[in-house]
């Protein structure tokens, strides 16, 4: 950890409330973690799944039930991957852990031509050795280090690029049905995420190695968001809580909603409030998940309320 003055120490002590208050709160919400899970925490090497175990562990020891925690990465054998970074560090910590090794970096090299992104097989790949290994180890939930931000860049790949108003869920089953993922850092800002973890100094491993190129349409959606956020903030705060807030009555979606058989007398009165600012905004001020005071709930509580 960085050496801090005093008020450095006073502003990181805010950050960290900050950041269980918005764990604790998405546990609770989505109802993620129960008494008797095995959770298996996807550990990459990168400040969000860092970030995520520390703030797990945290609350295993507030919370009023019993849950385990296992950290498991995947070595895909990409050149020059630093295999010692991680073990030494869950060793120094006392985390039960687990490193899987599969050769999938030499399986998309041979599927994917030359300069071409590999980042979709990739993660097909991986996250079809991650659910076997889960069924191996007992694991009853899959924790990922997803945060709001992602989810948020998620829905503008989607509606820009593949025509569908889709996010990326807090909590979803898996297609075969076998496995329930989680994303307890759903209500997490990059930013807050970005100034813990260097702070704490967590041993970063890039995410480069494989040599392919950046995502570049989720490049353009990120910078449009942090350039949103800088001009004018709160925006991304209020977009999330749209996410949270949605009114199938006034999209278009005819498996959603019966607009067919609409008329005066099925009408809900939903149309009246549509746009008041206020119905609208309201929910994510009541939360106060991203306030700097400690006046709204202390993570202790949320610890105990969470789980």
């Amino acid at each position: 950890m960085q050496t801090l003055t005093a008020k450095s120490k006073y502003n990181f002590n805010k950050l960290q409330k900050r950041l269980r208050r918005c764990v604790g709160k998405a546990i609770e919400d989505f109802n993620m973690i129960e008494d008797g899970d095995r959770v298996m925490v996807c550990l990459s090497g990168g400040k969000d799944s860092y970030t995520m175990l520390d703030i797990l562990r945290f609350l295993q020891k507030r919370a009023p039930i019993k849950f385990d925690i296992i950290a498991v990465n995947l070595d895909q054998k990409q050149p020059g991957f630093p295999a010692h970074v991680l073990p030494e560090y869950l060793e120094s910590i006392g985390v039960e852990y687990k490193i899987i090794e599969e050769d999938t970096y030499s399986i998309v090299k041979e599927k994917i031509p030359e300069g071409k992104t590999t980042c979709s097989l990739c993660s097909r790949l991986r996250r079809g050795i991650l659910y076997r290994s889960a069924s191996e180890l007992g694991i009853t939930k899959i924790a990922l280090g997803h945060h709001r931000d992602d989810i948020l860049e998620t829905l503008f790949l989607n509606m820009f690029y593949g025509g569908k108003l889709k996010g990326m869920p807090p909590k979803l089953i898996s297609d075969n049905k076998e496995h329930i993922v989680i994303r307890p850092l759903a209500y997490c800002r990059e930013k807050d995420i970005v100034k813990y973890s260097e702070i704490l100094e967590f041993p970063i491993i890039p995410c480069n190695l494989c040599g392919s190129q950046e995502n570049l349409q989720r490049k353009v959606i990120k910078e449009m968001l942090q350039t949103w956020d800088k001009q004018h903030p709160g925006r991304l705060e209020t977009m999330f809580n749209a996410v949270q807030n949605v009114s199938r009555s006034h999209l278009a979606d005819t498996s959603l909603y019966d607009f067919k058989s609409l008329t005066q007398q099925t009408y809900n009165g939903e149309g009246d409030t549509a746009f008041d600012p206020v119905t609208v905004i309201a929910p994510a001020l009541d939360n106060n998940l991203y306030a700097d005071d400690e006046s709204p709930q202390s993570e202790d509580k949320i610890a105990i309320k969470v789980v």
